[in-house]
Parts: C-alpha cells; structure tokens; sequence
C-alpha cells in the first residue's frame, strides 16, 4: 500500500483502488469537502503523472474518457483547488510522491489497464438529495427531478414564470461553465423544444453564475444529473443504429427486373442439349476418344517453346533458387521471445512486491530492483 499526506488531503494506493480523501482545513476547497471521500477504481484510471516544481509538486490523475460522470459534466473546466484528482506536494514529499506515481504505473502495467474511452460510469454521482444556491437561484435534485427557484437577482422576465420542474426523463443533456472574467457562468439543463444560444439571464431552464464562492457546488449537481442519463457512448451509438433502416430498405431497390429475368436464361441449357439427338454423336464421340491419344501427345510440343528459348534459358531453374530467400521468415520469432521475456519480467517485478511484503526485501533494495527491471522493459 502506498499513501501520501499533504494538507490538500490524503490519497490511498491499495492495489485495486485509489482513495482521495480531501483536507480537513480550510486548505481543501468547499467542492471538494462537499464531494467527500472518492474512490477511484484501479480500470477507471488512464495514467498518473507528477510534476515537480522548485517549491511545489503536482500529483495528477488521468481517467479513462467517460468513466467520470463530474469530468463529463464540467469538462474539464474545473479549476484546480476543486479539481479532485489533482494533489498539490511539499518540496519535502517530491520522493514519497515519485513512489506513489511508481506503485499506481506498475499496478496499471501488470493489470493492463488500457487507456481506451468506457462505454459505462465506473464512478457513481455525488449523493442525493443534492442542492445549491448559487447566481441567481437555486438548483435541487432529487434523483427523478430537478427543480429550479429564483431569487431576489433573478431577471424579471424570467421569474415572472415562477419555479421550474424538469423531470429526469425530459433533460436531454446538462451544460455547465464557470464564470472567468467579466463572462458570467452558468448551469444550464437542455430540454427538448427549447431555444438554443438563449443567454442563461433570460433562460428558465438555466441558473446564471456570477462567480461567488459557492458556484462550484453547482458542478455536483451537474454531475448527479449526468450520472443517471445515458451514458454518452449510448448517444454516440444511436445514429449509426438509426441508419441501420435506411440499409434495410436496399433489398427493396434490388428488385431489378434485369435479375428477375436471370432464372429465363438459366433455362436455355435445359433446350441446347437436345435429348433426341444426343443418342446419334455416340459414334463420333468414339472415333474422337480415340483419335485423344493423338492430342494427348500435343504436350510434347509444348515443349518445344521450351527449347526454342535456348540453353541460355533453359538453365534459368538451375540458377533460381529463390524459394530458399523467401525461408527468412524463419527468423521472426523475435515477437514471441520479446512477448515471452515481457512476461518474464512482469513476474519478477510481482515476485519483487512479494520480497518486499515479506520483509526480504527493504524499501530501498526494492527500489533499486524495480528500477532496474523496468529499464529493460
């Protein structure tokens, strides 16, 4: 088990799962205190990277593209004192940190994990029932509906209309943006038949963003909501299966009469054989079996095209014996020996963790083993 601490909070290698515990201080952010402990499966993770910097590090995760509902829903966009999978390192920890990255890289290599996007959530949602207020009104979600209340800031035209309810299964989709700068943010739910490109200030269907402190809790409700829609992978499938009727409507232009007529002329071998006459070239066909040895001896002058080439020629199959190059195949094993000396060294470096648990091995005679290992990967 590997585990750094730091006053950002605490992350957990125990071989299968990474657990990130925000901080307890005011050090953590309020996103981060409000999502709690997270725990990230060992297939959820793309790769892990460590920065260093000359006064601080940086502990990265990378996750598989769609295995993270809160990633999906902001985008990327989330800045990083309320970004949970990035860790902030003292200058003092820099060596616990390259440890830790080393552990989760070679957990991911024996387990080969890849890196390809996820066709489900391995990550479930922030808890509900969930609620914010944050911009101009407030957002709650209690698993089959969100509902929208404005407040004092809201514009007229738009609370003129009065609280809004959005049942889960009328919410195509959920957009959500922080404000930067002088642009206002927003927490938008896309409802089918409603107006696109409409500002979130007029937009009932949106809580507009002004950047207050409490504007990235509206993130977590983003993300409740886009665990519980399909999954994205599902709404990338489903043109390419609405095409599927178009392709099943070619047998029906098919129908060309010009293949239909086909079966007429298959008919004509049955009149060209004419049955009543087929009995009468028995005789010929007699006397040309027996002039065929004639014919059969048409081979020998084949031949002598053969001989017309010259003896220049006619030595060309001694001095061709090219099939013997064409035996370099033989020599491609290598991919096999260089599969089978990979295995061989995944199983060193599992028998070196086994060293180390027993106590064979200290942490530094591991170390040194591993690195050593894995330069001649």
């Amino acid at each position: 088990m590997a585990e750094i601490i730091q006053t950002g909070g605490v992350w957990a290698f125990d071989q299968d799962a990474l657990r990130l515990t925000p901080g307890r201080d005011g050090n953590a952010s309020v996103l981060r205190r409000t999502l709690g402990e997270l725990v990230v499966p060992l297939g959820a993770l793309a790769g892990i990277s460590f920065e260093r910097g000359r006064r601080r590090g940086r502990l990265r995760l990378r996750l598989r593209d769609g295995a993270d509902p809160l990633l999906h829903a902001t985008g990327g966009r989330l800045a990083e004192p309320h970004d949970p999978y990035r860790l902030t390192v003292e200058s003092e920890r820099h060596g616990v940190a390259e440890y830790f990255t080393d552990e989760v890289r070679e957990a991911l290599l024996l387990a080969r994990v890849p890196s390809t996007p996820v066709r489900e959530y391995l990550l479930p949602g922030p808890p509900l029932p969930l609620s914010v207020s944050a911009g101009d009104g407030t957002a709650s979600f209690d698993g089959a509906r969100v509902r929208l209340e404005w407040n004092w800031k809201t514009e007229a035209a738009k609370a003129a209309a009065g609280p809004r309810t959005l049942a889960l299964a009328d919410i195509l989709g959920v957009e959500w943006r922080p404000s930067a700068g002088l642009e206002r943010g927003c927490l938008r739910f896309r409802v089918a038949g409603a107006p696109a490109g409409e500002r979130a200030t007029y937009d009932p269907n949106a809580v507009e963003l002004w950047g207050f402190r409490r504007d990235p809790l509206t993130a977590l409700l983003a993300a409740a909501v886009q665990a519980r829609l399909p999954h994205p992978s599902a709404a990338a499938m489903a043109p390419e299966t609405a095409r599927e009727p178009e392709t099943a409507r070619e047998p029906e232009t098919a129908r060309e009469p010009e293949t239909a007529r086909e079966p007429e002329t298959a008919r004509r071998p049955e009149t060209a054989p004419d049955p009543e006459t087929a009995p009468e070239p028995k005789a010929s066909q007699r006397r040309e079996r027996a002039r065929r040895p004639e014919t059969v001896r048409r081979p020998e002058t084949v031949r002598e095209p053969k001989t017309s080439q010259g003896p220049e020629t006619a030595r060309r199959p001694e001095a061709a014996p090219e099939p013997e190059a064409v035996r370099e195949p033989e020599a491609a094993p290598e991919p096999e020996a260089a599969g089978a000396d990979h295995d061989v060294l995944l199983r060193r470096l599992r028998r070196l963790g086994e060293l180390r648990r027993e106590g064979v091995l200290t942490d530094e005679e591991f170390a040194t083993a591993k690195q050593a290992v894995l330069r001649r990967m």
